[in-house]
């Protein structure tokens, strides 16, 4: 018989959600207005920090949002996080302006300050930059935000993965003038789908309001008089959001203990778990991910939509562990590939801290995401940590 499914992150219900809900159902507030968005915005804020809050259909809708409030147009160049996932970037490109894409540092895995400053000496004048905390590990806001004073540059936060994070003791998704979250099924909490723009800024958020309802003006009839999105999260989806909001300090709590679980099980082996600043910073631990030490890795070919390796005793590759991983009906991931790596994006510029230096590629070369779902019982765990340790016989 095939052993029950361990997977990578899913959604996990308490029944407060449904209660929120049946009420949307039972009261007839099924579009985008409605007590459910009102009070999901409202938690957002307070868990946060940030002053205003506007609930979208996506995290990739509020990061579109962000990019059309830092004032972006067509062929402007704006810096990105390298090393995450597509939703990121693909929002500056609907706006026509142009990635460039900025390597990652080895301390957390996000942005590179060093590589930041390069980038404005080499494009001053670029005023927008998107960061990603990823994985739920901030970055190091402190030195990125630095340079983009320094050189006059928004930042647009993308917290999407990172809600509950804390940098200085400062929640993620309130550390830039544009901050964007995410309630995308796999996330820390969910709403199945769903997203924020969190800001500071009444006028931006005010602005975001009307954008994402298709841009309506103040008229007794329906006139428009800029282009507008069908943008605005639901009430039905915001009842979900409302109700997991009161569990996202366990569900961290929870994520942390598989994190701990798994650096404790590999201590002895040639890995190491995705590092974060621990006097600084304090991570969700959305996703437990592995890094096999250069030393230890066999050879492994990736092409252009498959993978291959050469099993070499001692040693092993993220191809091997994963495929040994879905063999017994595990889900695992590889890590993010790098956008400047991406055949959409392969054209567009990199900027790493040295000349010929490439963190990101190395990290996806030799990383791999391990199960990370709060349901899975220590028994299951265990059965990850075997089949890991099995890879190095």
């Amino acid at each position: 018989m095939t052993a029950k499914k361990i997977w990578l992150a899913t959604p996990t219900m308490h029944g407060d959600e449904l209660r929120y809900m049946t009420e949307a159902y039972e009261t007839n507030w099924m579009s985008t207005v409605g007590e459910n968005i009102n009070e999901a915005e409202r938690l957002a804020c307070q868990q946060t920090g940030s002053k205003y809050a506007v609930g979208l259909g996506s995290g990739t809708a509020a990061l579109h949002m962000a990019v059309k409030l830092s004032g972006v147009k067509a062929w402007d160049k704006v810096f990105c996080t390298d090393m995450t996932f597509a939703a990121t970037v693909n929002p500056v490109v609907y706006e026509k302006a142009v990635p460039i894409f900025i390597d990652t540092e080895p301390d957390t895995w996000n942005m590179d300050p060093v590589a930041l400053e390069k980038a404005f000496q080499l494009y001053p004048e670029v005023k927008v930059v998107v960061i990603v905390h990823l994985y739920g590990t901030p970055a190091k806001m402190d030195e990125l935000k630095a340079v983009c004073d320094k050189y006059g540059a928004v930042i647009i936060e993308d917290a999407a993965e990172s809600l509950g994070a804390t940098y200085k003791g400062k929640q993620t998704g309130s550390l830039g003038t544009y901050n964007c979250i995410s309630f995308n099924g796999n996330k820390i909490i969910t709403g199945s789908s769903g997203g924020m723009l969190l800001t500071d800024d009444k006028a931006a958020a005010d602005k975001a309001r009307k954008w994402s309802t298709q841009s309506r003006e103040n008229a007794p009839w329906y006139q428009h008089e800029e282009v507008g999105y069908n943008y605005r999260m639901s009430n039905v989806i915001a009842g979900v959001v409302r109700g997991q909001f009161p569990y996202l300090s366990d569900h961290i709590a929870r994520k942390k203990a598989i994190f701990d679980r798994y650096q404790a099980a590999f201590a002895d082996l040639p890995v190491t778990m995705n590092p974060y600043d621990a006097e600084n910073s304090v991570p969700n631990f959305w996703l437990s991910c592995l890094l096999i030490d250069e030393k230890a890795m066999c050879k492994q070919e990736r092409g252009a939509l498959s993978a291959t390796f050469v099993k070499e005793p001692g040693k092993t590759c993220p191809t091997e562990i994963l495929e040994s991983l879905a063999a017994e009906n595990i889900e695992g991931r590889p890590i993010w590939k790098p956008m400047h790596m991406q055949p959409i994006y392969r054209d567009n510029a990199f900027v790493a801290r040295q000349d010929g230096m490439d963190v990101g590629a190395d990290i996806f070369d030799r990383g791999l995401c391990l199960p990370s779902d709060i349901k899975m019982t220590p028994e299951e765990q265990d059965r990850v940590i075997r089949i890991v340790r099995s890879c190095f016989a």
